[in-house]
């Protein structure tokens, strides 16, 4: 059975409600898993007791601090942030950290940008060894949500990791990205699904609810998964509404040959 992790930045959110009580909420949703983005501005012993509570698994939260990798000035700070994020991640079994490139750097060439990413990520693959845990670099969007960033290509994020040639480094594939870029997933993965840690679906426009868009969300995880993608489907769109019957209609919409056995 597929699972699928919502990311509580969005899914789950209730005026009102402390951070914490998304977890929860996603528990009593029947979600296999939880995921958020950064971890510094948040409560994370409120996070680790909602975990222990629920049972529920964390797939991932981001490594920070979110700088530039493509800056070269920036790889110790980050080194520093990695280690730290790291430490966090091992509290909440979490088994994935997710790596933003950061924006295009005008005074650095491409070629230098890239080296600059490729050193940041080997470097932090030393303090990845032996973890557990596992750093997904994330290719996104520079048409609607991310205009400036380094990194819009999937093929150029698989590249990148296979020039650090680091098991513990890998992408984070993101299906509404990929999309938007006019990326189609057979073409830009192939045979390098084993350097894929982690899957993110919305659907667009709008990077709302799966099933609201145009994206053939449920025929590209088919793909996926049939070619040996077996890590969880992060749920990380805005939700046309916080209730649970709605996250459970997606998650069985997403599920194809396994339907999620879900209430």
């Amino acid at each position: 059975m597929r699972q699928f992790s919502a990311c509580i930045e969005w899914l789950f959110a209730r005026d009102g409600d402390a951070f914490a009580d998304r977890v929860r909420l996603a528990h009593e949703a029947g979600l296999d898993a939880i995921e958020f983005w950064r971890w510094t501005n948040k409560d994370v012993d409120a996070i680790a007791a909602a975990v222990a509570e629920t049972g529920i698994a964390v797939s991932g939260l981001v490594a920070e601090p979110m700088i530039a990798l493509t800056n070269p000035a920036n790889k110790e700070a980050w080194l520093d942030g990695l280690r730290k994020s790291v430490a966090v991640a091992q509290r909440l079994g979490a088994q994935v950290l997710i790596a933003q490139a950061g924006d295009d750097q005008p005074e650095f060439s491409r070629a230098d940008q890239r080296a600059a990413l490729v050193g940041a990520l080997s470097a932090g693959a030393d303090i990845l060894q032996g973890s557990g845990v596992r750093l997904g670099l994330e290719p996104l969007n520079t048409k609607i949500d991310h205009v400036g960033y380094y990194l819009s290509s999937t093929a150029e994020g698989l590249d990148i990791v296979d020039e650090v040639g680091r098991a513990e480094i890998g992408i984070v594939y993101d299906l509404y990205h990929s999309a938007v870029m006019g990326e189609d997933t057979r073409e830009v993965v192939g045979d390098r699904i084993d350097r894929i840690v982690h899957l993110h679906v919305a659907d667009h426009p709008g990077r709302n609810d799966p099933g609201t868009g145009d994206i053939d969300l449920a025929e590209r995880l088919d793909w996926l998964f049939a070619h040996g993608y077996r890590g969880r489907v992060g749920l990380e769109y805005r939700p046309a509404t916080s209730d649970a019957a709605a996250a459970r209609a997606v998650v069985k919409s997403l599920g194809g040959a396994e339907r999620a056995k879900l209430p």
